[in-house]
């Protein structure tokens, strides 16, 4: 009986001090992620190419894979959004501090690694993905000479 008291005290005990340092530790989690938000830098030419070039090599060894292409580039795309959301708070140094929200990056970013994939392995890009990144690309060089 003597043993069965103690150790109903010392579990209680153990019990209330594990449930007490979680707690606290969770909230200097919360006040670390704060802190953390406030520190995003916008995203640079050089991170945005590195980013790229990931989607980009992910997309084609997907096509390798016989991954469907249209799968493919999704996730590809929604990473790439996700990053830059998640590291720069969806903000892009040559853009100024506009954040930019997951849609614009996502379709950002389907755009410009379809355009390193065809540098990277032209031959897995099909020719409709092929012919709406040309006339896009032409449709963005003719707008930017305005």
């Amino acid at each position: 009986m003597c043993f069965n008291f103690y150790s109903k005290k010392l579990i209680k005990f153990l019990g209330a001090s594990l449930f007490l340092s979680f707690t606290l530790f969770e909230i200097g989690t919360i006040n670390k992620q704060i802190k953390a938000e406030k520190n995003l830098v916008a995203a640079t030419e050089k991170d945005l190419f590195l980013y790229r070039q990931m989607g980009a090599s992910y997309l084609c060894i997907a096509s390798k894979a016989d991954v469907d292409f249209n799968k493919g580039l999704g996730i590809a795309s929604a990473t790439f959004a996700n990053v830059i959301i998640g590291k720069h708070g969806g903000v892009i140094k040559e853009l100024g501090n506009e954040k930019l929200n997951q849609k614009k990056l996502y379709n950002s970013g389907t755009f410009q690694i379809v355009g390193s994939a065809l540098n990277i392995c032209p031959e897995n890009i099909p020719n409709d993905i092929k012919n709406d990144y040309e006339k896009r690309l032409k449709q963005i060089i003719k707008e930017t000479k305005k």
